[in-house]
């Protein structure tokens, strides 16, 4: 086993222009990774970096607002608004969450402007987003980058399939109702949230719930680690321009293993530059809500066993184990 995980660069580009050689390479080649790491980077991803750019400038505008101005649009995990920093701790599913190590950052969250027509989906998965009007630009930013994610998250889902040996269409015909939440994160930094207490981080090491995540990073010293196979930390690798991408637990479920969600994290602000501040966009990609997921037999799947659940159930599960302070959701 090696200290140095598989995440390879895959160009989207190329899936979507090659021949049947070619796209059986990279799904191959996807598949190693997905064993190895279940981390890769994409180019060619079709997300306008001018896009981020913008983005990025408008959240920053927002995060800078007096507390008690952010404070109207204050929700937990799982809702739409702000997410201040104290109301989240990630950490693996099936370990405590320690309060008094809560996330050093703050969010702002949103979800797909979608409906499935069942009213209790709805209710849950597809809320109204939240959008603050002192910076109005930000509604139009995020529908857009929402809308260029989900394209990518088709080339990304048939990648997948065909990766798995199955129709390259299998899992996006169980995401065509689906959500995702679509993150904003401000990484404050040294000089802001102070020194973190021990095993405390940006993001405590944690696995992500849905099937696939599509993140738009900043690099720094404060910044992401991947756990390899033999239980160590590495740094990401970075490229300017490309998303880095995961997959998720329910899709490692699905397979039975045969792939892995990975364990990652985002490290609490760095000493040697204490005013570093980070910004990343995320959008968690999910399955639809009434999906079952139970996983592959072999050969496809890797053998174990999971027992048959519904994704909106899983989902509504995580969602309490990550908030801190038990305020509702909007």
């Amino acid at each position: 086993m090696s200290s140095t995980p598989d995440i390879p660069l895959i160009d989207v580009a190329a899936w979507r222009t090659g021949d049947d050689a070619q796209r059986a390479a990279l799904a191959q080649r996807l598949d190693r990774a997905m064993q190895d790491s279940g981390f890769f980077m994409v180019s060619g991803h079709g997300i306008d970096p001018e896009l981020s750019t913008r983005l990025r400038a408008a959240a920053k505008e927002f995060f800078h607002l007096p507390e008690g101005v952010k404070e109207q649009y204050r929700t937990s995990v799982g809702g739409r608004g702000w997410i201040r920093t104290g109301d989240e701790a990630n950490a693996y599913y099936g370990e405590d969450v320690d309060p008094e190590k809560a996330d050093l950052k703050e969010t702002l969250t949103f979800g797909r402007d979608f409906r499935t027509g069942d009213a209790a989906i709805d209710a849950g998965y597809f809320a109204d987003n939240v959008y603050p009007a002192e910076v109005p630009e930000l509604k139009d930013l995020v529908l857009t980058w929402i809308d260029q994610a989900r394209a990518l998250y088709v080339d990304l889902l048939e990648m997948l399939a065909t990766a798995l040996g199955l129709d390259e269409r299998y899992f996006v015909e169980r995401a065509l109702k689906s959500p995702n939440t679509f993150n904003i994160n401000r990484y404050p930094a040294l000089s802001v949230v102070g020194r973190a207490k021990q095993g405390q981080y940006r993001i405590a090491p944690h696995t992500d719930w849905g099937l696939v995540t599509i993140l738009d990073r900043q690099p720094g010293y404060g910044g992401l680690e991947v756990q390899t196979l033999d239980g160590e930390w590495a740094t990401a690798p970075f490229v300017e321009g490309a998303m880095t991408i995961n997959i998720a637990d329910l899709l490692a479920r699905w397979t039975g293993d045969r792939w892995r969600s990975t364990k990652h994290r985002v490290l609490a602000p760095p000493e040697e530059a204490p005013a570093e501040e980070l910004y990343s966009i995320i959008c968690f990609c999910e399955p639809d809500m009434d999906q079952i997921v139970e996983p592959f037999a072999p050969p496809v799947g890797g053998g174990v066993h999971y027992a048959p659940v519904r994704a909106a159930d899983y989902f509504t599960e995580r969602n309490a184990a990550a908030s801190v302070g038990g305020i509702g959701v909007n």
